[in-house]
């Protein structure tokens, strides 16, 4: 007996159906079959477009309306065999504003799991840290789907991060560099890439005594300058 679906392809269907949360997961099997004809394949889910899935889901079987285009998005990304790899992440932690005085807010532009291996203005995602003296947070995960309708999507991709003082990529344009540093977010290029609490580390090791470029941003003086200082008058 021939195969209507392959077994990689229900895991992505089931992975997108539970993205749609108001989908039923049958009638939506059942539909993508019908629009790309039997079986279904990883390939023929890897060429479903956004176009394709609000079709689908004009069926009143299948969703409620009103799902929104970024959950639409999303969906199509785990048909393509995509996603933002969450379960790989450690668990995020809660913060607050004064949890961790004197401390900054980083990106970190990622492709895969926790790693710094992700260029600014193509990465789906990016891990946000609070990183002090004496911890390092992972905050918040930021998926770049949600601004792919944009114009300028590089200053769009700032604006996501426009709550961080710094970004950490593996490279960035001129251009896309340019508009991130407008936004007031220092971009820092590690172009060997690696795991990303390892160059969170190395940037917590020298916030006690930080460089000029790192001292501007902490809004304190940079230790390589102090000896320039004049003496206080009485």
């Amino acid at each position: 007996m021939n195969t209507v679906i392959t077994k990689t392809a229900a895991l992505r269907i089931a992975h997108a159906a539970h993205i749609l949360s108001d989908v039923n997961a049958g009638a939506f099997a059942a539909r993508l079959g019908d629009r790309l004809g039997l079986p279904v394949t990883e390939e023929k889910l890897s060429k479903v477009t956004v176009a394709d899935i609000k079709l689908i889901l004009s069926g009143e079987e299948t969703v409620e309306p009103d799902v929104d285009s970024a959950t639409v998005k999303l969906a199509v990304r785990h048909l393509w065999g995509e996603s933002t790899e969450a379960d790989n992440l450690p668990p995020m932690q809660p913060y607050a504003d004064g949890d961790m005085l004197g401390s900054l807010r980083v990106a970190v532009a990622s492709n895969t799991e926790e790693n710094l291996d992700g260029h600014f203005g193509s990465c789906p995602r990016f891990l946000i840290y609070q990183v002090g003296c004496a911890e390092i947070r992972l905050i918040d995960i930021r998926p770049t789907f949600v601004i792919d309708d944009a114009e300028d999507k590089n200053s769009a991709r700032a604006g996501l991060i426009s709550d961080c003082q710094i970004v950490y990529v593996q490279s960035i344009g001129g251009p896309a560099a340019a508009k991130a540093v407008r936004a007031n977010i220092h971009p820092v290029k590690a172009p060997e890439g690696g795991k990303a609490h390892i160059a969170l580390m190395r940037l917590q090791s020298v916030l006690g005594a930080p460089p000029p470029w790192l001292a501007k941003i902490l809004g304190v003086e940079a230790k390589s300058l102090s000896r320039f200082n004049l003496p206080e008058e009485d």
